[in-house]
């Protein structure tokens, strides 16, 4: 076969090839691509304070009727008729503007009202098919008066549809809710403000317009964070407010408080300006991991939408709040800086502007924007009051212009004899003959000429308001006032002026007297001298004053202490329960008390069931005796009238151990220090049987002893209480005396109905171990045992249970005398704080 001739190549029309320069063609399109960005999406414009696409979004909710009072729709058909009308720069642009703009922690006033999950602080928000919107209530203040030519529209990207290059603003947003965006070479970050600051400024502007700066800061003392916080450093305002350009520091609120029975922690209730919660926990475990954080046991965070932020920092034991909480400021984001750029489009130029600038430029527009309305309702009010006298004219003679319309060839020839008869204008003619017959029924000449005078009015307003600059800018005045009436709120952060805020413990310090550089970068609490206390009913607590102990103004609640050991911050002691054991207790996890009024609350204490916790907590019926130094011999007391004094040998590890050994049924009743074999010890039976013998009749045993025979007790008798009497109380001013109660078989415990009496315990006579003692009350009719009884140092103090103050009588009364009938119930009695701290530094010192 003969081979085909190849095909022909096609021909190639000649190439048009043009040589251009690279780096002119960058810097063109460079320059038109950061001015689209400047202009068209990330600076907000000085008047209205909004980017384009929360502008487009706004008036497109407007367009869609979607008011506060209308019902919710889905946030993604928002987003496509923004997208598909206004704003082609796509769906993920034009949602995270909508959610910002619903978001209550980051702008001052939302102007959108979201339903469903818009996020947080920590997450993002769901998808816009799963998210509704509408307009919230500030944002028809943002819309008012769209429709009356209070601004200019402009055509959207393909010119099919029109909107308002600017919206008219009823109040300053771009203060108010402050504004963020990097563009190409600028960046803008503005403070969010208070609503009634700003507008107070506003209105001081618009009455003065040659105020200056520092008038206007008496209205405006500073930014207002929607979170609260605390604004650290005025001279950066100030300087944000002169310049356009400044910076400060945002603090958390934190305060110290009791979290626990044993713990202290510090509370977070607000959080600087955009911080989230997760992003402090993170930071404080990161922090605490490179050992640049010590005293931090636990973060946790409590915060809900009932009762808001609510974080709580627990300290490990033994470490000062304060100087953690400056270790936090200094490590966490609860400490953070705010750099103010006010950068803004003013007339389309991006201009960094100071207060008075920000307010001259909104005041300015919505001066045009009054004005403008203004002009607007002047010419539809007067146009509609052309009519109103047309139809006036026409209405007296209806018949006759019925007559001349039916008469009429053609429209034309109608409105032709109309304006010839009755002298009306085109517009008047118009307006009768498009009239139906079913509206002549409406007319009458009463409601026009109402109608007429009403008209009358609100043009002779307009007009004065168009001639009279005054009344134009009283106008804006007041319209400000309104909103600021409807939408405004209180001031949530706080101002402090950088030399008035106390300057928190630097690492290597303490506030308190005596501390030192240690492992902990000196954020641990000294080792200093401190009273352990522990109330009648129940309270315990830890102070270092003594002086309020000595000289209590007045009797308080709980002042009836049935211990007060002097120790030390971080020492250990004991405490013994009537189960027979004796518990470590770590001075430090103990609740401080504040010295008011140079007396000691304890009010302010922790209870002993709270206290007493987790590895120390008391088995059911088992109660606390009392607190007792580790390294001093100290005696106790059993129901059964066994008596022990036990050497310090405790075991250096562990929580509990027991310090006696208990027969079946038996329970310690009391115990107390017995630094001296001349001590007294003192046995009061429920059948009123007093017995003292000194300690040295009772040798010191190990822990593990059930010690030996103390009172002899007759059938059904029990012993009700036991007190240790230093010898040392005879250095004492005060001397010791017995308090006993005496009550029936048919008197209620707790509600009085008992005897009471005090008597010398010098007037008891010393008997031997294992004996009855002596009679210590002669009980009235009706009476047949002891409801209470103990030996303490003068002057008694009494409490009932709750430790509310009881008196008791105040004169001595015989050995074995009768008590003083009285109907205040008396649980329990101890000495005088005044004794016991005198009783307790003889000891310490000896």
């Amino acid at each position: 076969m003969a081979r085909r001739p190849a095909a022909a190549a096609p021909v190639t029309p000649a190439e048009n090839i043009t040589d251009i320069d690279v780096s002119s063609e960058m810097e063109t399109s460079f320059l038109e691509y950061a001015y689209s960005v400047i202009y068209s999406r990330a600076l907000p414009d000085a008047r209205d304070g909004l980017k384009p696409v929360q502008r487009r979004i706004l008036y497109m909710m407007g367009q869609m009727g979607l008011r506060p009072d209308k019902g919710y729709v889905k946030s993604a058909r928002v987003v496509g008729e923004v997208m598909g009308k206004l704003h082609p720069h796509g769906d993920a642009a034009i949602y995270d503007a909508l959610v910002r703009m619903a978001q209550s922690w980051a702008l001052r006033l939302p102007l959108v009202d979201g339903h469903g999950n818009f996020g947080s602080l920590d997450d993002g928000p769901a998808a816009p098919r799963y998210t509704e919107a509408r307009m919230a209530p500030a944002a028809l203040a943002m819309n008012a008066d769209l429709d009356e030519d209070v601004v200019d529209f402009e055509p959207n990207y393909d010119n099919q549809f029109m909107q308002p290059g600017v919206l008219p603003a009823a109040f300053p947003n771009l203060l108010v809710n402050g504004a963020s965006g990097i563009a190409v070479g600028m960046a803008t970050n503005m403070a969010p403000h208070n609503l009634r600051e700003v507008i107070s400024a506003a209105q001081h502007l618009v009455a003065l317009p040659e105020a200056t700066l520092e008038d206007l800061l008496s209205h405006v003392p500073g930014p207002d964070f929607p979170s609260g916080g605390r604004i650290i450093g005025l001279d950066g305002v100030h300087e944000a407010y002169r310049t356009g350009r400044g910076s400060f520091k945002i603090r958390a609120k934190a305060r110290v408080e009791q979290v626990s029975a044993r713990r202290n922690g510090i509370v977070i209730t607000e959080l600087p300006y955009m911080v989230g919660p997760e992003s402090v926990i993170a930071k404080t475990k990161e922090a605490a991991q490179a050992k640049k954080l010590a005293g931090v046991s636990d973060v946790l965070d409590l915060t809900d939408r009932k009762h808001g932020t609510r974080m709580v920092i627990e300290l490990k034991a033994g470490f000062d709040p304060h100087a953690v909480l400056a270790q936090l400021y200094k490590h966490t984001p609860l400490e953070t800086s705010f750099g103010i750029n006010n950068v803004a489009l003013v007339n389309g130029q991006p201009r960094t502007l100071g207060l008075l600038e920000l307010l001259q430029v909104y005041v300015d527009h919505r001066i045009n924007v009054v004005r403008r309305r203004s002009a607007h309702r002047l010419g539809k009010r007067q146009d509609r009051l052309h009519l109103v006298e047309g139809l006036l004219i026409a209405i007296l003679d209806i018949d006759e212009v019925i007559q001349i319309i039916r008469a009429a060839e053609d429209t034309a020839a109608a409105r032709e004899r109309l304006i010839t008869i009755f002298d009306l204008t085109q517009p008047q003619a118009e307006h009768i003959l498009e009239l139906r017959l079913r509206q002549l029924t409406r007319y009458s000449t009463l409601e026009l000429e109402q109608e007429k005078q009403k008209l009358e009015e609100e043009i002779s307003q307009l007009r004065a308001i168009l001639d009279s600059e005054a009344l134009l800018r009283q106008t804006v005045s007041d319209e400000l006032a309104e909103v600021a009436e409807q939408y405004g709120d209180d001031r949530r952060s706080e101002l402090v002026d950088a030399e008035a805020e106390p300057a928190p413990s630097p690492a290597g310090t303490s506030r308190a007297q005596g501390s030192t550089h240690d492992a902990a970068g000196g954020l641990e609490i000294p080792d200093s001298p401190c009273w352990v206390l522990l109330s009648a009913s129940g309270m315990l607590a830890r102070t270092t004053d003594r002086s309020a102990l000595l000289h209590p103004p007045r009797r308080r609640k709980h002042d009836a202490l049935r211990s007060l050991l002097a120790t030390t911050a971080r020492a250990e002691i004991g405490a013994v329960t009537s189960a027979g054991r004796m518990l470590r207790v770590p001075v430090i996890e103990m609740p401080v008390l504040e010295i008011a009024g140079g007396t000691v609350n304890l009010n302010q204490g922790g209870k002993i069931k709270d206290f007493f916790s987790g590895s120390l907590q008391l088995a059911k019926n088992e109660e606390l005796i009392g607190l007792f130094p580790l390294d001093a011999v100290i005696a106790l007391a059993t129901a059964a009238g066994r008596v022990k004094r036990v050497r310090p040998e405790y075991p250096a590890k562990g929580d509990d151990w027991e310090v006696i050994s208990l027969r079946d049924k038996d329970t310690v009743i009391g115990g107390g220090v017995t630094a001296a074999d001349s001590d007294r010890l003192v046995f009061i039976s429920r059948r009123a049987q007093l017995l003292t013998f000194e300690a040295s009749h009772v040798r010191p045993q190990g822990r593990t002893g059930g010690g030996v025979a103390g009172m002899k007790l007759g059938a059904e008798d029990a012993v009700i209480g036991f007190s240790v009497i230093p010898a040392a109380a005879a250095e004492v001013p005060a001397a010791a005396v017995v308090v006993t109660c005496a009550a029936g078989a048919e008197t209620l415990d707790g509600l009085g109905g008992e005897s009471v009496k005090v008597s010398d315990l010098a007037e008891f006579p010393t008997k031997g171990r294992d004996t009855g003692g002596v009679r210590a009350h002669r009980f009235l009719r009706g009476e047949d045992h002891l409801s209470l009884g103990a030996a303490v140092l003068a002057p008694p103090l009494a409490a009932d249970k709750r430790g509310a103050a009881r008196t008791v009588p105040a004169e001595l009364g015989r050995r074995d005398g009768s008590g003083v009938p009285t109907d205040q119930p008396i649980e329990a009695v101890c000495s005088s704080p005044e004794a016991l701290s005198q009783a307790a530094a003889a000891l310490v010192s000896g």
